[in-house]
């Protein structure tokens, strides 16, 4: 290829701004290139929730989004993934104390399947039954916001700290806690996808009876 044509080629490009969801207050996110429109579709951008809210004390939170949609010079996203960084959470790690986790997958009120990884932090060494007890109530109380919340909902509750404090207000109860955030938050499926899923076990289900059936009428 000669040099004029990979000249005309990058002159083809057009860049287009990216932006957050609606909930997010449409932020820009950056911009980003393509020769079609159709190749911006799918493409992941990094962020942190200091840089949406121009506040430095919130940068230890990353926030990762997927255009979804294009427009004539901007691309559109949803939410996908909230993220506590590795620094922020080694740094509340104490010798001599709990560090609890939990991985709960949940369906919120509108359908989008959910995985939220709460984590709790003790003041001191706390022992195995109180462990499981704090990991239930996270459990228990994350289930309760997704059954209540539609996915908008359950993620501005995550990313405003709201649900961390729920759980802190619970499970300190059962043993002290010096702190409980929510370590990740991922969209799994979209509603479409929940669906469709749920459409092929159906079918799954119904071939099982099948053949459960010919084998009775055999005997």
């Amino acid at each position: 290829m000669s040099e004029r044509s990979v000249s005309r080629k990058k002159q083809e490009k057009r860049w287009y701004t990216v932006h957050a969801p609606e909930q997010f207050d449409r932020a820009e996110l950056g911009s980003t290139p393509a020769d079609e429109p159709e190749k911006v579709l799918d493409r992941t951008i990094e962020t942190t929730l200091g840089d949406l809210t121009d506040n430095a004390s919130e940068n230890n939170t990353k926030l990762t989004f997927k255009i979804t949609d294009v427009g004539s010079d901007a691309a559109y996203t949803e939410f996908v993934k909230h993220e506590l960084t590795r620094d922020y959470l080694r740094s509340l790690v104490r010798r001599g104390a709990s560090k609890i986790d939990a991985y709960v997958t949940v369906l919120t009120t509108d359908d989008y399947r959910v995985q939220i990884q709460p984590v709790a932090f003790t003041t001191k060494k706390a022992d195995h039954s109180q462990e499981r007890a704090i990991r239930e109530t996270m459990v228990d109380i994350v289930e309760e916001a997704a059954a209540e919340r539609t996915f908008e909902e359950l993620i501005d509750s995550v990313v405003e700290g709201r649900l961390s404090s729920a759980i802190y207000g619970e499970a300190k109860t059962i043993y002290p806690l010096r702190r409980v955030e929510i370590k990740k938050a991922t969209l799994e499926a979209r509603p479409e996808e929940v669906a469709a899923e749920e459409e092929a076990a159906v079918d799954v289900d119904e071939e099982d009876v099948d053949v459960a059936a010919d084998e009775d009428d055999e005997e």
